[in-house]
């Protein structure tokens, strides 16, 4: 399985919480390649500027220790996330639901209006 990570679900990893149910934890860590993408990161790094979020300092440095891959943003990601029905009104989920479908990847999540999209969860 290939999995993309919602914000809570990398920071829920990288933290060790008990939040991230065991057996989410274990799909993760069995899968065959576990994603992160620019959204991601970008949106941590605007929410910890505002503090209202705390993530590590090192945070790409730990997405290459847990061997993660980065997933960049293109063009036809926006057109996709800007298409979809308005389910979901958070720019940063929209793009992830958006990049998995397009890139054929489960979406790690406890974010239950991402459920009224036709894509592949991994229920957290």
């Amino acid at each position: 399985m290939r999995i993309l990570l919602d914000t809570h679900a990398l920071l829920w990893w990288l933290e060790d919480s008990p939040l991230l149910a065991a057996r989410a934890r274990s799909v993760i860590a069995r899968a065959s390649a576990v994603y992160v993408s620019a959204a991601t990161v970008w949106e941590i790094s605007i929410k910890k500027a505002y503090g209202k979020l705390k993530a590590p300092a090192d945070l790409e440095e730990q997405l290459k220790a847990n061997r993660f891959e980065p997933l960049p943003i293109t063009v036809a990601h926006a057109l996709a996330a800007g298409s979809l029905p308005l389910h979901h009104h958070d720019p940063f989920d929209r793009m992830l639901i958006a990049q998995a479908r397009a890139e054929s990847l489960a979406l790690a999540t406890r974010d239950r209006l991402i459920r009224k999209y036709e894509i592949r969860i991994l229920a957290i």
